[in-house]
């Protein structure tokens, strides 16, 4: 996608807090949906690996779908020139498309079907890729309760309407980071926690919960919403290409479709891959050192060395 002037990355206040209000609104009607569901049989099918053959560790509800499909319908009723993508519909957004909202439903849906209780809806609202709006509602939040965490760009960390700062009135000598995927028991500067939800792992970065996360293979729905709170938390977001980390700037189509995408068409912003590092200063300057490029990682960006 080609990159906007920078005099292009700022919408007005007005405009970025009403584009606020509304993906806040819609990720807390959609996390009370998805809590309603808790209560009911749901059902669960499986996403075909890259051979095609069920995989297991990849559900998805039909609450994910419905939850996708209220959310299109009330973008499209409040802004029918935007575009929507989210996990659960392949839609291929154009590259002239402006403004982009980003959605993933369920975030941890393997934790909301076995009743797990840490999952989230993200939204993100993108501008020529740049994400300058996010709103994560989380099963539960640093608070205590469920909640959205919201923010746009140039604006405070809010939780349903009120200002977080990241800095805890508890200070401690080891912190807590998030270890996607699983990890040993830390570093020498905190301890790993294992969510199972990359929204709420950003969110909780954004929120002082955690001092960095890894993101090393995610797809744009994973993480488009919370880096806009991250970003208003006064905490850094970084990214790798081929010639090492830089700070991330903006989502963009890939040169070329993901591993596995066997279809016969361009790349579109949807196939997006990119290793994002998010937390303090130091947080991820240590993370930066410890870093290594497994063979997945290293597929998924086309790296070679």
């Amino acid at each position: 996608m080609t990159s906007s002037p920078a005099s292009d990355d700022l919408l007005p206040d007005d405009g970025l807090e009403r584009i606020e209000a509304l993906a806040a609104a819609l990720a807390a009607d959609a996390g009370a949906f998805v809590i309603d569901q808790l209560e009911r049989e749901v059902l669960v099918e499986y996403k075909a690996d890259a051979r095609g053959k069920e995989n297991t560790g990849d559900p998805v509800s039909e609450v994910d779908r419905n939850v996708e499909a209220l959310l299109r319908e009330r973008v499209a009723a409040e802004f029918p020139a935007h575009i929507v993508v989210g996990e659960e519909d392949a839609t291929q957004p154009s590259e002239e498309a402006e403004y982009v909202w980003v959605l993933d439903p369920v975030d941890g849906t393997s934790n909301f079907v076995n009743g797990f209780p840490l999952f989230a809806v993200s939204v993100g609202v993108l501008r020529h890729g740049r994400p300058v709006v996010g709103a994560v509602w989380c099963a539960t939040t640093h608070a205590l309760h469920p909640g959205v965490y919201h923010a746009h760009e140039g604006g405070p960390l809010r939780l349903d309407g009120r200002e977080v700062s990241p800095e805890r009135a508890t200070k401690v000598k080891r912190a807590l980071a998030a270890a996607p995927g699983g990890s040993s028991a830390g570093t020498r500067s905190w301890d790993h926690r294992v969510t199972g939800s990359m929204a709420i792992e950003g969110a909780y970065v954004a929120a002082g919960v955690f001092a960095a996360a890894p993101f090393w293979v995610p797809k744009i729905w994973d993480v488009a919403g919370a880096i806009p709170l991250i970003r208003a938390a006064g905490r850094e977001a970084w990214t790798r290409d081929g010639h090492g980390w830089k700070p991330f700037e903006r989502f963009e189509a890939p040169d070329r479709l993901p591993h596995g995408v066997k279809e016969e068409r361009a790349p579109s912003l949807r196939d997006w891959r990119g290793a994002i590092l998010v937390g303090t200063a130091e947080g991820v300057e240590l993370l930066k050192q410890r870093s290594t490029k497994p063979p997945l990682w290293r597929r998924a960006l086309g790296v070679k060395s």
